[in-house]
């Protein structure tokens, strides 16, 4: 049997514990991100008492520690991935949990804003839970029901980054900001000590052989399907996070009271969130069922088209709903991605393209915020909504166009099948 019949085999069939370790991969990943977010509300506050009293130096300082986790997480990100491949995708989350307990945990220590920020940057370099239980996720899974996994991991993260605000706005008025740090460090402790004791990994000599021998991108026959996601992955991030800076500024248009304006642009913010947290799972589901290409297209093609009526709006509630459909219809779309990266390389090779896609991933969100804000600053807070819709209707031609000649056959004779059946 060569290492392609091999991958194949294990991919058709999957883990024996893949249930077990997608649960604890789930309540990891949730915990690591609640652990991760819940600083947003209070950054600001802790910097000024790290000793920054300039309000300009606050912002700036804010940004910096922010950003410098997911500068340094895009990355090592296919790093941790190829070095997954050989030594074992659990090691990767022993080591990403434990990292960040220590990480976190001093940050409730620090003397000063560049301990902060290097502690930030620090946690970029040796974390990624969340990134590295997709790929145990994708990779154990069968492989007809890899997308639904997905979509239930990929709800969890995204309930973690709504959660973890929310404790964080709460949690330092209880036991202030440097306790609320080191309670965030006990509970990715909890989750290393889950990780450590109850995820199950089955040794595999000859993956390890062949992931040593290939050097990833070297290994995948195909690489269109693989481009494809990669281009995807940076366009949702894209889509998500160039709205973002403008939201409160649009939101100040069509809101009268000044006095709602903050809690309406929180409601538009978590609307898209809610909508993926509900969906992915749903949606991976329809994928495994379908085919992931065409829940790839329609899901690109259905959030473009909800972007047109957000750029004429005229209420707020408007707005939410649109944002609430939009989350709904790109919540399917991480898992179908990773789904199709999966069954698109050699097992040998999944952790470094995922840990790749991650890292383009990283790009979309680093570049929506910029272009995102300069746009609506120069052009027009519309043109943001408009611009975004064009990109994203441009992404679903170009899946539906790229997709294996296999996805188009399976497309063509759905429709029989069903009528069969």
């Amino acid at each position: 049997m060569t290492d392609t019949q091999r991958d194949a085999a294990s991919a058709g069939a999957g883990s024996i514990y893949w249930r077990r370790n997608l649960a604890v991969s789930l309540i990891g990943s949730f915990t690591t991100i609640v652990a991760m977010t819940l600083l947003l509300p209070f950054l600001p506050l802790y910097v000024e008492e790290l000793g920054v009293t300039d309000h300009a130096a606050i912002v700036q300082w804010s940004g910096i520690a922010y950003g410098a986790t997911f500068l340094a997480a895009a990355l090592v990100a296919p790093l941790w991935g190829r070095l997954g491949d050989i030594y074992g995708r659990k090691l990767m989350l022993v080591r990403a949990s434990l990292g960040m307990t220590v990480a976190i945990s001093l940050m409730g220590m620090a003397g000063n804003v560049w301990q902060l920020a290097a502690l930030r940057l620090f946690v970029g370099l040796a974390g990624g839970y969340s990134s590295g239980s997709m790929v145990l996720v994708a990779t154990q899974t069968p492989k007809d029901r890899s997308a639904w996994a997905l979509g239930v991991l990929s709800s969890g993260i995204m309930a973690g980054n709504l959660v973890g605000p929310l404790i964080g706005g709460a949690l330092p008025r209880i036991i202030g900001i440097r306790g609320t740090f080191l309670a965030a460090g006990a509970l990715i402790f909890l989750a290393f000590l889950a990780t450590a004791l109850l995820i199950k990994e089955e040794k595999s000599p000859a993956r390890k052989q062949a992931a040593k021998a290939s050097g990833g991108w070297k290994s995948i026959a195909d690489k269109r399907p693989v481009i494809a996601m990669l281009a995807t992955g940076m366009l949702l991030m894209f889509a998500n996070m160039s709205i973002e800076p403008i939201i409160t500024v649009y939101v100040a248009q069509i809101v009268p009271a000044a006095d709602e304006v903050t809690m309406i642009s929180g409601l538009v913010m978590s609307a898209a969130a809610l909508g993926s947290i509900l969906s992915a799972s749903r949606l991976g589901r329809l994928a495994d069922r379908i085919g992931h290409w065409p829940v790839i297209a329609g899901a690109l093609a259905v959030a473009g088209l909800l972007l047109i009526p957000q750029a004429l709006v005229t209420s707020s509630w408007q707005l939410i709903m649109l944002r609430f459909l939009m989350g709904a219809a790109l919540g399917g779309l991480l898992p179908c991605i990773a789904a199709v990266i999966r069954h698109s390389v050699p097992d040998s090779a999944a952790g470094s393209i995922l840990g790749l896609s991650i890292s383009s991933q990283y790009v979309g969100q680093v570049a929506g915020p910029i272009l995102g804000g300069f746009v609506g600053g120069h052009i027009g807070m519309r043109s943001v909504f408009l611009g975004t819709s064009l990109l994203l209707l441009a992404g679903a031609a170009y899946a539906w166009m790229v997709r294996p000649r296999e996805a188009k056959t399976s497309t063509m004779q759905a429709p029989a099948d069903q009528l069969d059946a």
